[in-house]
């Protein structure tokens, strides 16, 4: 054979032993691929062929309070998986059942009656399994604890579409429903003497910055103190939290409570358990609303401070007569008595000099009569008069925060805000911003620069006379020296409530004294008056608040 041609065989099989090599080398990447890459996966798509898909985490990303304590997705549940079969005919696994859960006998089999093969029955404790072959048992995280917190806040999902429904749930649904999956995988015996062998899967993230989590402004351990304090006292209503130099919320509270898991039930009622009361339903503020009188009358002239009024005990608009919440009367008394009085004559006879579209145009100014938009959907913007509304002897309910004015608590909170920073509005919000399912920030809430709503002067002359209302007003049986003091404002409205006539109590207020740290509003239903009924309640969150800072 001639050189030439030996060149050309050689050339050949060196192009076969090349072209081999690069297809093995494709074939081992694709072994590797598949028996490395898409162990799980593949493996995970077997067990569903023979098993039983049950899900151990809820299918939605976490909600983060401020400090990255986790909101939802917190609850460990033992839980034990049994046949359902095997649990009605073994009298010895129907009793280690009962021994570990909160279930008699008649509760058990009514819980289990209309549940498929496979039973998941909560324990109240981690234990061993005494026969893992009929039994199996592993931690299930649900997505909302016993302890509801935060419940109208958080909001809750429609499960078996994985949607929210209302609150954050809803708002940023998009970023929340697609959690981390951890599942337990159930091998199924279809045989006479079924048995249960089990394998956990988790879901791996593709890319761990996705945005998969919300991150609140509360602070858990204030929301805490806050539902704490309104169940032990059974108060009927709603509390917002607020950090004075940031304007975020802290802690926001409705009552009566709800659970999300049986939204159906509530539907069906009429105790309004699923409004956030904080910010879903607007009522007359009564009293406090002597604040914007006040602010309004200051900011067009500052003489008001030195002049002396007359109270008689009531005020007489035409042919209306509205009663001083001091039937006696006050006689001869000077704004800042007035008001830390809470006397409705000075306020009506300030608020016929000063004309009702001063006051309502000062009410827009602090935020009423428009949402504030903290991130929640459900927030509703109240009512504030106008037109033939703020005509003739309207100007006595309007001074005294009575008829049409509707307000929610946020709205005061915002006033409240204003005040304590002395004139300077900041842009509230609940919301923090987006995170990965870690906590790592990716997206902050966006907020407005801070707005200057009302004078240096004149915020601080209102700061003084709110001190005076908790010194020696309708707030003086507070007892807060020991965190520095407050000030803040009573209120007693009168409101139709479930067809009735009644009086909900209010109080807003800052504290310490002197640099505040936290606006707390409180409103009671019912309460019957702001003095009795909201100042307690403002003064023992205070003083808990306190304790868990220092």
């Amino acid at each position: 054979m001639s050189r030439h041609r030996k060149n050309i065989v050689c050339n050949r099989i060196l192009k076969m032993l090349f072209i081999s090599s690069i297809l093995f080398f494709i074939l081992i990447l694709r072994l590797y691929y598949i028996q490395i890459s898409q162990h799980s996966e593949l493996k995970a798509q077997v067990l569903k062929q023979r098993g039983e898909e049950i899900s151990l985490y809820p299918d939605r990303g976490i909600i983060y309070d401020r400090n990255l304590i986790p909101l939802t997705n917190r609850e460990i549940i033992p839980t034990a998986f049994v046949y359902k079969d095997n649990l009605l005919e073994d009298k010895e696994l129907m009793n280690f059942i009962i021994e570990n859960s909160e279930f008699d006998e008649k509760q058990l089999k009514e819980y289990i009656k209309d549940k498929n093969s496979i039973v998941a029955i909560p324990l109240n404790w981690e234990i061993e399994s005494p026969d893992r072959s009929i039994m199996f048992i592993a931690n299930r995280i649900v997505r909302y604890g016993k302890n509801n917190i935060l419940t109208h806040v958080i909001g809750y999902i429609n499960k078996a579409e994985n949607r929210g429904e209302a609150g954050i749930e809803k708002v940023y649904d998009e970023i929340l429903k697609d959690g981390e999956k951890h599942f337990l995988y159930l091998e199924v015996d279809r045989g006479k003497n079924k048995t249960l062998n089990g394998e956990y899967m988790v879901s791996q993230d593709k890319n761990i910055m996705d945005p998969k989590a919300v991150k609140l402004t509360v602070d858990y351990h204030i929301q805490k103190i806050v539902e704490e304090v309104l169940d032990e006292k059974g108060i009927q209503g709603a509390v917002i939290v607020a950090h004075v130099e940031s304007g975020e919320i802290r802690a926001m509270a409705s009552r009566p409570n709800f659970s999300q898991y049986e939204i159906d039930e509530y539907l069906k009622r009429e105790d309004m358990a699923l409004y956030n009361k904080a910010i879903q339903v607007a009522n007359p503020p009564g009293s406090l609303f002597k604040t914007v009188v006040l602010l309004a009358a200051l900011e067009k002239d500052t003489s008001y401070l030195n002049k002396t009024f007359y109270c008689n005990g009531y005020e007489q608009i035409n042919n209306v007569t509205i009663k001083c919440n001091e039937g006696r009367g006050h006689g001869y008394i000077g704004l800042k008595d007035a008001f830390s009085k809470s006397c409705n004559s000075t306020f009506i006879q300030l608020g016929q000099e000063i004309g009702s579209e001063s006051i309502i145009h000062m009410a827009e100014r602090l935020g009423m009569g428009e949402r504030i938009n903290i991130g929640l959907v459900e927030e509703v913007k109240g009512n504030l008069p106008k037109g033939k509304e703020l005509k003739g002897p309207a100007i006595g309910n309007i001074s005294i925060g009575q008829g049409s004015i509707e307000i929610t608590p946020l709205q005061i909170t915002n006033m409240m805000l204003i005040i304590a920073n002395k004139g300077i509005r900041k842009d509230m919000t609940i919301v923090d911003g987006i995170t990965t399912k870690d906590g790592y920030m990716i997206k902050e809430f966006k907020r407005n620069d801070d707005e200057r709503i009302i004078s240096q002067d004149i915020a601080e002359i209102v700061q003084d006379f709110m001190i005076e209302v908790v010194l020696e007003g309708t707030a003086k049986n507070m007892d807060l020296d020991f965190v520095g003091g407050a000030g803040g404002k009573t209120g007693s409205a009168q409101a139709v409530f479930k067809g009735k006539e009644t009086i909900h109590g209010w109080f807003s207020g800052f504290y310490p004294a002197k640099n505040p740290n936290y606006v707390i509003t409180v409103f009671v239903e019912r309460g019957f008056s702001g003095s009795g009924a909201a100042v307690p309640i403002f003064e023992d969150i205070a003083k808990r608040i306190h304790q868990i800072n220092r």
